[in-house]
Protein backbone atom coordinates (compact mmCIF):
# COMPACT_ATOMS: atom_id res chain seq x y z
CA UNK A 1 0.00 0.00 0.00
CA UNK A 2 1.52 3.39 -1.08
CA UNK A 3 2.42 5.55 1.75
CA UNK A 4 0.47 8.28 0.78
CA UNK A 5 -2.89 6.41 1.77
CA UNK A 6 -4.87 7.85 4.61
CA UNK A 7 -8.07 6.99 5.97
CA UNK A 8 -10.84 9.48 5.24
CA UNK A 9 -14.13 10.69 6.51
CA UNK A 10 -16.26 10.82 3.51
CA UNK A 11 -19.70 10.73 2.06
CA UNK A 12 -21.25 9.53 -1.57
CA UNK A 13 -24.98 10.71 -0.89
CA UNK A 14 -26.31 14.06 0.69
CA UNK A 15 -28.02 12.97 3.96
CA UNK A 16 -28.28 12.28 7.40
CA UNK A 17 -25.13 11.06 9.68
CA UNK A 18 -25.61 7.78 8.52
CA UNK A 19 -24.21 8.67 4.96
CA UNK A 20 -20.75 8.98 6.49
CA UNK A 21 -18.34 6.18 6.10
CA UNK A 22 -14.54 5.74 6.72
CA UNK A 23 -12.72 5.34 3.02
CA UNK A 24 -9.01 5.48 1.86
CA UNK A 25 -7.84 7.73 -0.19
CA UNK A 26 -4.44 8.61 -1.62
CA UNK A 27 -3.68 12.58 -0.77
CA UNK A 28 0.26 12.06 -2.78
CA UNK A 29 3.10 13.86 -1.48
CA UNK A 30 2.92 17.83 -1.28
CA UNK A 31 3.20 19.66 -3.86
CA UNK A 32 4.89 23.52 -3.98
CA UNK A 33 3.80 25.40 -1.12
CA UNK A 34 1.97 22.19 0.19
CA UNK A 35 2.05 20.80 3.78
CA UNK A 36 1.09 17.11 4.55
CA UNK A 37 0.42 16.41 8.53
CA UNK A 38 -0.73 13.97 10.38
CA UNK A 39 -3.84 14.88 11.96
CA UNK A 40 -4.14 13.73 15.67
CA UNK A 41 -7.71 15.55 16.59
CA UNK A 42 -10.32 17.43 13.93
CA UNK A 43 -13.07 19.55 15.14
CA UNK A 44 -16.94 19.43 14.32
CA UNK A 45 -18.50 22.80 13.21
CA UNK A 46 -22.24 23.20 12.18
CA UNK A 47 -21.05 23.98 8.85
CA UNK A 48 -19.90 20.26 8.23
CA UNK A 49 -23.49 19.26 9.62
CA UNK A 50 -24.75 21.23 6.53
CA UNK A 51 -22.38 20.38 4.08
CA UNK A 52 -23.26 16.81 4.44
CA UNK A 53 -26.69 17.11 4.63
CA UNK A 54 -26.30 19.65 1.27
CA UNK A 55 -27.73 22.93 3.12
CA UNK A 56 -24.16 24.51 3.26
CA UNK A 57 -23.58 27.80 1.23
CA UNK A 58 -22.13 25.23 -1.41
CA UNK A 59 -22.80 21.65 -2.51
CA UNK A 60 -20.58 18.60 -2.28
CA UNK A 61 -18.80 17.08 -4.81
CA UNK A 62 -20.12 13.46 -5.17
CA UNK A 63 -19.23 10.75 -4.43
CA UNK A 64 -16.11 10.94 -2.71
CA UNK A 65 -16.78 13.50 -0.56
CA UNK A 66 -14.72 14.81 2.04
CA UNK A 67 -15.14 17.27 4.72
CA UNK A 68 -13.86 19.10 7.88
CA UNK A 69 -12.66 22.73 7.92
CA UNK A 70 -10.54 21.51 11.78
CA UNK A 71 -7.68 19.68 12.78
CA UNK A 72 -4.79 19.69 14.59
CA UNK A 73 -1.30 17.62 14.30
CA UNK A 74 2.26 17.51 13.49
CA UNK A 75 3.89 17.99 9.99
CA UNK A 76 5.06 15.01 8.25
CA UNK A 77 6.80 16.30 5.07
CA UNK A 78 6.70 19.77 2.89
CA UNK A 79 6.71 20.27 -0.36
CA UNK A 80 9.39 23.22 -2.48
CA UNK A 81 9.56 26.69 -1.55
CA UNK A 82 8.28 25.55 2.31
CA UNK A 83 10.06 27.78 4.63
CA UNK A 84 7.58 28.37 7.37
CA UNK A 85 7.41 24.39 7.95
CA UNK A 86 9.40 21.52 8.96
CA UNK A 87 8.60 17.62 9.92
CA UNK A 88 7.56 17.93 13.26
CA UNK A 89 6.29 20.92 13.52
CA UNK A 90 2.83 21.01 15.57
CA UNK A 91 0.48 22.83 13.65
CA UNK A 92 -3.47 23.58 13.39
CA UNK A 93 -5.24 24.31 9.84
CA UNK A 94 -6.27 27.97 9.57
CA UNK A 95 -8.55 27.84 6.61
CA UNK A 96 -9.79 25.20 4.21
CA UNK A 97 -10.43 26.59 0.54
CA UNK A 98 -13.13 23.84 -0.35
CA UNK A 99 -14.18 20.51 1.55
CA UNK A 100 -14.96 18.20 -0.87
CA UNK A 101 -11.20 18.36 -2.25
CA UNK A 102 -9.54 19.72 0.81
CA UNK A 103 -11.45 18.43 3.81
CA UNK A 104 -9.46 17.61 6.64
CA UNK A 105 -11.63 15.26 8.64
CA UNK A 106 -9.33 11.69 8.66
CA UNK A 107 -5.95 10.22 9.27
CA UNK A 108 -3.45 12.74 7.43
CA UNK A 109 -3.89 16.18 5.18
CA UNK A 110 -2.43 18.44 2.55
CA UNK A 111 -3.05 21.96 2.48
CA UNK A 112 -0.95 24.75 1.23
CA UNK A 113 1.09 26.41 3.81
CA UNK A 114 -0.68 29.57 4.06
CA UNK A 115 -3.27 27.59 5.66
CA UNK A 116 -1.88 26.42 8.47
CA UNK A 117 -0.26 27.90 11.65
CA UNK A 118 2.17 26.97 14.01
CA UNK A 119 0.66 25.43 17.46
CA UNK A 120 2.30 27.03 20.38
CA UNK A 121 3.83 25.20 23.11
CA UNK A 122 1.08 24.07 25.90
CA UNK A 123 -1.37 23.82 23.40
CA UNK A 124 -2.62 20.01 22.92
CA UNK A 125 -4.14 19.03 19.76
CA UNK A 126 -7.91 18.92 21.45
CA UNK A 127 -7.15 22.55 22.34
CA UNK A 128 -5.49 22.93 18.58
CA UNK A 129 -8.65 22.18 16.92
CA UNK A 130 -10.45 24.21 18.69
CA UNK A 131 -9.59 27.22 18.52
CA UNK A 132 -8.63 28.38 15.09
CA UNK A 133 -12.76 28.00 13.58
CA UNK A 134 -14.20 29.59 16.37
CA UNK A 135 -12.06 32.09 17.01
CA UNK A 136 -11.27 33.49 14.32
CA UNK A 137 -15.05 33.74 13.19
CA UNK A 138 -15.63 35.67 16.61
CA UNK A 139 -12.74 38.48 15.84
CA UNK A 140 -13.81 39.09 12.40
CA UNK A 141 -17.54 39.08 12.61
CA UNK A 142 -17.12 41.46 15.66
CA UNK A 143 -13.95 43.73 15.47
CA UNK A 144 -12.74 43.18 11.58
CA UNK A 145 -16.21 43.67 10.33
CA UNK A 146 -18.57 45.57 13.43
CA UNK A 147 -15.26 47.48 15.09
CA UNK A 148 -16.96 46.41 18.44
CA UNK A 149 -15.22 48.92 21.35
CA UNK A 150 -14.70 48.63 25.28
CA UNK A 151 -17.76 49.17 26.40
CA UNK A 152 -20.17 48.25 23.71
CA UNK A 153 -22.85 45.91 24.60
CA UNK A 154 -23.23 42.57 22.38
CA UNK A 155 -26.32 40.84 21.70
CA UNK A 156 -24.93 36.76 20.72
CA UNK A 157 -27.75 34.77 19.96
CA UNK A 158 -27.35 30.58 19.92
CA UNK A 159 -25.25 31.06 23.30
CA UNK A 160 -24.14 27.41 23.43
CA UNK A 161 -22.91 27.27 20.33
CA UNK A 162 -18.79 26.70 19.99
CA UNK A 163 -18.39 30.00 18.49
CA UNK A 164 -21.11 32.22 20.61
CA UNK A 165 -18.79 30.99 23.32
CA UNK A 166 -15.95 32.15 21.67
CA UNK A 167 -17.48 35.23 21.25
CA UNK A 168 -18.17 35.87 24.96
CA UNK A 169 -14.05 35.71 25.56
CA UNK A 170 -13.56 37.92 22.57
CA UNK A 171 -16.31 40.38 23.76
CA UNK A 172 -15.31 39.96 27.50
CA UNK A 173 -11.35 40.39 26.39
CA UNK A 174 -12.04 43.56 25.01
CA UNK A 175 -14.10 44.90 27.60
CA UNK A 176 -17.83 44.21 25.43
CA UNK A 177 -20.27 43.18 27.46
CA UNK A 178 -21.81 40.10 26.35
CA UNK A 179 -25.85 39.83 26.65
CA UNK A 180 -26.11 35.50 25.60
CA UNK A 181 -29.18 34.08 24.43
CA UNK A 182 -30.47 30.20 24.76
CA UNK A 183 -33.86 28.52 23.89
CA UNK A 184 -34.46 27.82 27.34
CA UNK A 185 -33.18 28.68 31.22
CA UNK A 186 -31.48 25.18 31.51
CA UNK A 187 -28.14 26.15 30.54
CA UNK A 188 -28.69 29.81 32.23
CA UNK A 189 -25.72 29.04 34.91
CA UNK A 190 -23.45 27.49 32.59
CA UNK A 191 -23.92 30.44 29.97
CA UNK A 192 -22.82 32.80 33.07
CA UNK A 193 -20.17 30.56 34.32
CA UNK A 194 -18.52 30.67 30.52
CA UNK A 195 -18.69 34.69 31.00
CA UNK A 196 -22.27 35.84 29.63
CA UNK A 197 -22.66 39.38 31.61
CA UNK A 198 -26.59 38.30 30.97
CA UNK A 199 -28.45 35.49 30.00
CA UNK A 200 -31.95 35.48 28.15
CA UNK A 201 -34.13 32.58 27.62
CA UNK A 202 -36.10 33.39 24.57
CA UNK A 203 -38.85 31.16 26.20
CA UNK A 204 -39.45 33.52 28.95
CA UNK A 205 -41.10 36.56 27.03
CA UNK A 206 -40.08 39.37 25.26
CA UNK A 207 -36.28 39.82 23.71
CA UNK A 208 -36.76 43.31 22.91
CA UNK A 209 -37.78 43.95 26.46
CA UNK A 210 -35.80 42.19 28.03
CA UNK A 211 -32.39 43.61 26.35
CA UNK A 212 -34.16 46.93 27.34
CA UNK A 213 -34.24 46.07 30.87
CA UNK A 214 -30.71 44.16 31.49
CA UNK A 215 -28.92 47.53 29.76
CA UNK A 216 -30.91 50.00 31.47
CA UNK A 217 -33.28 50.90 28.10
CA UNK A 218 -30.08 51.83 25.88
CA UNK A 219 -30.39 48.23 23.70
CA UNK A 220 -27.47 46.67 22.18
CA UNK A 221 -25.25 48.40 20.30
CA UNK A 222 -24.15 44.96 18.28
CA UNK A 223 -25.59 41.92 17.19
CA UNK A 224 -23.57 38.86 16.65
CA UNK A 225 -26.25 36.24 15.00
CA UNK A 226 -25.98 32.46 13.71
CA UNK A 227 -29.87 32.09 13.47
CA UNK A 228 -31.30 34.14 10.66
CA UNK A 229 -34.89 33.36 9.45
CA UNK A 230 -37.84 35.83 10.94
CA UNK A 231 -36.37 36.29 14.44
CA UNK A 232 -33.62 38.46 12.91
CA UNK A 233 -36.26 40.86 13.07
CA UNK A 234 -36.83 40.82 16.77
CA UNK A 235 -32.96 40.73 17.46
CA UNK A 236 -32.74 43.93 15.24
CA UNK A 237 -35.09 45.40 17.25
CA UNK A 238 -33.42 45.01 20.42
CA UNK A 239 -30.49 47.61 18.79
CA UNK A 240 -30.09 50.72 19.73
CA UNK A 241 -30.91 53.73 16.59
CA UNK A 242 -27.43 53.03 14.50
CA UNK A 243 -26.77 49.82 15.76
CA UNK A 244 -24.86 46.39 13.88
CA UNK A 245 -26.02 43.47 13.01
CA UNK A 246 -23.45 40.23 11.51
CA UNK A 247 -25.11 37.14 10.37
CA UNK A 248 -22.62 34.84 10.18
CA UNK A 249 -25.56 32.04 10.33
CA UNK A 250 -28.83 30.53 9.12
CA UNK A 251 -29.80 27.98 11.90
CA UNK A 252 -33.67 28.92 10.57
CA UNK A 253 -33.30 28.45 6.98
CA UNK A 254 -36.77 30.73 6.54
CA UNK A 255 -36.77 33.68 4.75
CA UNK A 256 -35.28 36.37 7.66
CA UNK A 257 -37.63 39.51 7.78
CA UNK A 258 -35.74 43.18 6.85
CA UNK A 259 -35.59 44.90 10.16
CA UNK A 260 -37.26 48.18 10.37
CA UNK A 261 -35.50 49.73 13.42
CA UNK A 262 -33.55 52.10 10.55
CA UNK A 263 -30.83 53.80 10.58
CA UNK A 264 -28.95 50.25 10.87
CA UNK A 265 -26.12 48.04 9.49
CA UNK A 266 -26.60 44.86 8.56
CA UNK A 267 -23.52 42.73 7.94
CA UNK A 268 -23.45 39.11 6.30
CA UNK A 269 -19.99 37.17 7.35
CA UNK A 270 -17.87 34.68 5.34
CA UNK A 271 -15.16 33.70 7.96
CA UNK A 272 -13.33 32.00 4.96
CA UNK A 273 -13.54 35.14 2.34
CA UNK A 274 -12.27 37.45 5.21
CA UNK A 275 -9.44 35.33 6.55
CA UNK A 276 -8.35 34.92 2.81
CA UNK A 277 -6.65 38.83 2.98
CA UNK A 278 -3.21 38.23 4.40
CA UNK A 279 -3.75 41.21 6.50
CA UNK A 280 -6.40 40.51 8.65
CA UNK A 281 -4.99 36.61 9.20
CA UNK A 282 -1.57 38.47 10.40
CA UNK A 283 -3.95 40.35 12.77
CA UNK A 284 -6.34 37.41 13.85
CA UNK A 285 -3.26 35.20 14.32
CA UNK A 286 -1.46 37.71 16.80
CA UNK A 287 -4.86 38.33 18.10
CA UNK A 288 -6.06 34.48 18.99
CA UNK A 289 -3.13 33.75 20.50
CA UNK A 290 -2.54 36.71 22.74
CA UNK A 291 -5.45 35.69 24.50
CA UNK A 292 -4.95 31.93 24.23
CA UNK A 293 -1.39 33.11 26.42
CA UNK A 294 -2.94 36.18 28.47
CA UNK A 295 -5.80 32.87 29.19
CA UNK A 296 -8.27 34.93 28.26
CA UNK A 297 -9.30 32.23 25.45
CA UNK A 298 -10.27 28.68 26.61
CA UNK A 299 -12.04 27.04 24.72
CA UNK A 300 -15.21 25.02 26.02
CA UNK A 301 -15.33 21.33 24.84
CA UNK A 302 -18.36 19.29 25.59
CA UNK A 303 -17.24 16.53 24.46
CA UNK A 304 -14.11 14.62 22.81
CA UNK A 305 -14.81 10.80 20.70
CA UNK A 306 -12.28 8.62 20.15
CA UNK A 307 -11.59 7.21 17.25
CA UNK A 308 -12.61 8.12 13.07
CA UNK A 309 -15.52 5.61 13.85
CA UNK A 310 -16.86 7.85 16.07
CA UNK A 311 -17.79 10.63 13.73
CA UNK A 312 -21.24 9.41 13.10
CA UNK A 313 -22.10 9.82 16.80
CA UNK A 314 -20.07 13.33 16.94
CA UNK A 315 -22.47 14.43 13.83
CA UNK A 316 -25.81 13.71 15.79
CA UNK A 317 -24.96 15.00 19.15
CA UNK A 318 -24.52 18.30 16.89
CA UNK A 319 -28.19 17.91 15.45
CA UNK A 320 -29.52 17.14 18.50
CA UNK A 321 -28.29 20.81 19.51
CA UNK A 322 -27.85 19.41 23.02
CA UNK A 323 -24.15 20.25 23.21
CA UNK A 324 -22.48 23.02 25.22
CA UNK A 325 -19.34 24.23 23.06
CA UNK A 326 -17.04 22.19 20.97
CA UNK A 327 -17.26 18.51 19.58
CA UNK A 328 -13.77 16.76 18.93
CA UNK A 329 -12.61 13.65 17.68
CA UNK A 330 -8.98 12.22 18.53
CA UNK A 331 -7.57 10.11 15.67
CA UNK A 332 -5.53 6.75 16.47
CA UNK A 333 -2.66 6.53 15.07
Amino acid sequence: MSTTMSKMVLFDEIGGPEVLRIGELDLGEPGPGEVRIRVDAFGLNRAEVLFRAGTYYYQPTLPVSRNGYEAAGVVESVGEGVRDFAPGDPVSTFRVPELSAYGVHGEHAVLSAADLVHRADGIDAVTGTSVWLTYSTAYGALVETAGMRPGDTVLITAGSSAVSLAAIQVANHLGAIPVVTTRTAAKRQRLLDAGAAHVIALDEGDLVKRVQAVTDGHGADLAFDSVGGPELEEVAAALVPGGSITVYGWLNPDRALLPRNWPQTIHTYANMALMADAKVRRRTVHFVNAGLRSGSFKPVIDHVYDGLEQVTQAHRRMESNDQFGKLVVTVRH
